[in-house]
């Protein structure tokens, strides 16, 4: 990792904690934003999901996993966010079917298991990876990005 990039780990004691975390990072965020959802079947993704449109959208509103549409559109005061859940692809191509391109270049991007896009992940995103933490019900969140998301994870009091 390059002194320019940010790489910041937190322990996420119950899902709230979860919560929490996306709630501080829908605050900062902006269109062409990607924001890549990292971690195995349980460990938060979805929860953060939701938390992070709900605080985003300002709105209690209902949000499903997009495990068999793949993807869910959310408008709100600064622009749509895309939530993708990518498990489904057989082939990173498969994605511009689902507009991605303009999800990337117009929108936010949420994007659950992001490695099956292979190469089409952009590079300026925001990597969350979330795993198991030590104790029962606890998560733990790593986050990294290039060196241009650090006044903004510093404004959100994650820096």
């Amino acid at each position: 990792m390059s002194s320019t990039e940010i790489s910041i780990e937190f322990p996420l004691a119950d899902q709230a904690a979860t919560e929490a975390l996306a709630a501080r990072l829908a605050a900062i965020v902006r269109p062409g934003d990607v924001l890549a959802l990292w971690g195995d079947l349980g460990t938060g993704k979805t929860v953060f999901a939701r938390a992070f449109i709900r605080a985003w959208s300002r709105r209690e509103e209902e949000v499903p996993s997009p495990t068999f549409t793949l993807v869910q559109t959310y408008d709100g005061p600064g622009g749509t966010v895309y939530h993708f859940d990518m498990y489904r692809l057989t082939a990173p191509d498969e994605a511009y079917e689902l507009d991605i391109e303009d999800a990337f270049a117009e929108g936010i991007s949420l994007i659950e298991w992001p490695d099956r896009l292979g190469p089409l992940l952009p590079a300026g995103r925001l990597d969350i990876r979330l795993g198991h933490g030590p104790v029962r019900g606890s998560r733990t969140a790593a986050l990294s990005a290039p060196g241009a998301w650090n006044p903004r994870m510093k404004e959100a009091g994650l820096a």
